[in-house]
């Protein structure tokens, strides 16, 4: 009986993960009329946005624009006024049980700013925690040979493994962070500022690490950033948060055309020519 118990979870847990695969949407996310407000301060008022399943999405804005407030919404950690949120077609707001909600959650991972690491954990037993949540029958060699893999996925050392956050370098730490996002092998990954604090080459590295990841598996990628250089390098596209809405979507050079003035003073600032001649002779470099 037990071993027909578990044949029937795998088999609801495949169907789960069937019903969500990327290329059965073009749409990952799809975001309508979406309303944030803490008292008096409205921070979205009717705010619309999809990301394109496969693509990395590049967010940016001011300060107080609502970029982290946005990704919370999407997943599921801030209760909007008003809106739509729909991710792999499904509304947040009308799915009906716990169950279809954790098969919804298990499709996405999040790196929250700074790696948001438990402290009192070490890198594989933090990589184990979402493992642990939704798949808590894995047998602990499953789950430690499981959370190796993932160290080694994003670049760190086996030794980094059994150590704990203070131990390691904050380029360190922001890796061992997506590795916990990866975890359950994700269609979807949020990142919030994950190159902030970095040196420009570990930035850089960051930033390689991401675009050959989701490459390789297939990801949808909201990425929250205020580097230039990580937009250049990863994001497909890029939306531009202002005056409580997106208020503009699409390539650096489509945004490039654009007349508002937020946009023309973020790219064609002092360190928004320096990113474009640094990234237009880096692409002139790989094709002579």
């Amino acid at each position: 009986m037990a071993d027909e118990e578990e044949q029937k979870e795998i088999r609801q847990e495949l169907a789960a993960a069937d019903a969500v695969r990327p290329e059965k949407f073009d749409i990952a996310i799809r975001v309508r009329g979406l309303v944030n407000q803490f008292g008096d301060a409205v921070i979205h008022d009717h705010l619309d946005l999809d990301v394109r399943s496969g693509e990395i999405l590049g967010v940016v804005g001011g300060s107080g624009t609502g970029k982290s407030v946005l990704m919370r919404s999407i997943v599921g950690l801030q209760t909007p006024t008003a809106g739509e949120i729909e991710v792999y077609g499904k509304s947040l707001d009308t799915i009906a049980n716990e169950e279809e909600s954790r098969d919804l959650r298990r499709r996405w991972g999040v790196m929250f700013q700074g790696g948001a690491l438990f402290s009192t954990l070490s890198v594989a037993e933090n990589i184990q925690v979402p493992l642990r949540e939704y798949y808590p029958r894995l047998d602990q060699a499953l789950l430690d040979e499981i959370a190796a893999y993932k160290v080694a996925m994003v670049g760190l050392p086996p030794d980094a493994g059994p150590k704990f956050p203070a131990e390691l370098s904050g380029g360190m730490v922001k890796r061992a962070g997506l590795a916990r996002a990866l975890a359950l092998d994700p269609a979807l990954l949020f990142l919030d500022e994950p190159t902030a604090g970095l040196d420009p080459i570990g930035a850089a590295k960051f930033d390689e690490l991401i675009r050959e990841l989701a490459d390789t598996m297939g990801l949808t990628v909201f990425l929250i950033t205020h580097d230039l250089d990580s937009l250049y390098a990863t994001c497909d596209r890029v939306a531009v948060l202002a005056e409580k809405k997106v208020i503009a979507v699409g390539t650096i050079a489509e945004l490039l055309a654009t007349e508002h003035p937020w946009i023309q003073d973020y790219f064609n600032g002092p360190r928004g020519r320096a990113a474009t001649t640094s990234h237009g002779r880096a692409a002139h470099d790989r094709t002579s």
